[in-house]
């Protein structure tokens, strides 16, 4: 159990932001250790076809993220400064890490050890220079054209959040968070296997980041140079990869045409031009006119992965989607 003791000054500062990079780097978690994330399964096993047919390397980037009591470095995936922030801002601080964080991230009883990590430690430039474009390469891969739906979930999470914190203050937000945190006084109690003890927030605040991949667990850190962080599962994170109905509303379909409206309803998980085809029936060529538009208009985003190009809804087509009930 960690006890994260909190001051006035501690209060005032507490916040929540997002992390793209978190998101990567958990998400390995769940490729490596499939067994402890049943949930994400749908998603685990689209990841790994796609990985494999684009031939990327992400060695390095698995053995940075390794098994308990082994711990995950914190430059891998820093807390954000920014409440929202853009993985390219993310991966630029990463590979600006200065080398001597790196080499003593890299040395304690608990890091992770393998040949690629031990040459990151000889080499910490080139190494995070590596290190970020495989995250790249991952994230695109893997995340991209999931992000949207992952992002509204995440945002809504805060946006409940936010109501706690004004209908019951400090206490209800903090104590709603897990079943593994608790509040009392000024301490927030953290479940933890391999550490105790309490940790000062020293007037820095603590930064709340709900993620995705984390569940079921929670993730704390607490190091001198960033500020004291909790990684914990958002809401409704169980019904992520839950299919919408197939068939479109008739509202979507008046606005949109019903083939426009059912190729939306049909991308509950990236897809290509041609498995949509073979799932409505309608042409290749047809299902092509029909992305290019829908793409155009902003409701889709296009990913390659190997030798094809997957379609994706944006978070617009999610809220159009949610709006018209489909």
């Amino acid at each position: 159990m960690i006890r994260f003791e909190f001051t006035t000054k501690d209060l005032a500062l507490t916040r929540f932001a997002l992390s793209p990079l978190w998101e990567a780097v958990a998400a390995v978690r769940v490729l490596t250790r499939p067994a402890e994330h049943p949930l994400h399964r749908p998603w685990a096993e689209a990841a790994r076809e796609r990985l494999a047919a684009a031939g990327l390397d992400w060695g390095l980037l698995a053995d940075l993220v390794p098994a308990p009591p082994r711990a995950i470095p914190v430059f891998v995936a820093p807390p954000p400064t920014t409440t929202v922030p853009d993985l390219r801002v993310e991966l630029d601080v990463l590979r600006a890490t200065p080398p001597e964080t790196v080499r003593a991230a890299l040395s304690g009883p608990r890091a992770p050890q393998s040949a690629r990590v031990a040459a990151l430690h000889a080499d910490p430039d080139r190494g995070l220079a590596e290190l970020a474009d495989t995250v790249e390469a991952f994230w695109e891969l893997t995340l991209a054209p999931y992000w949207p739906r992952i992002r509204a979930l995440l945002e809504g999470d805060m946006l409940h959040r936010a109501r706690l914190l004004a209908r019951g203050g400090v206490q209800e937000l903090l104590n709603d968070l897990d079943p593994q945190v608790t509040w009392d006084t000024d301490t927030l109690y953290v479940g933890h296997h391999f550490a105790r003890g309490g940790r000062s927030l020293g007037g820095r605040g603590l930064l709340l980041v709900p993620s995705v991949f984390v569940w079921p667990r929670v993730f704390s850190v607490s190091t001198p140079l960033w500020q004291p962080t909790l990684r914990y599962p958002p809401r409704g994170v169980a019904t992520l990869w839950e299919r919408r109905e197939r068939e479109p509303s008739h509202a979507l379909a008046a606005v949109l045409g019903r083939g426009r409206a059912l190729l939306l309803a049909e991308l509950d998980e990236p897809t290509s031009t041609a498995e949509l085809a073979r799932r409505t029936g309608m042409t290749p060529g047809g299902v092509s006119q029909h992305l290019t538009a829908l793409r155009a208009a902003g409701l889709l985003s296009a990913h390659r992965a190997g030798r094809h190009v997957l379609y994706a809804r944006t978070e617009a087509a999610e809220v159009l989607l949610s709006a018209a009930g489909g």
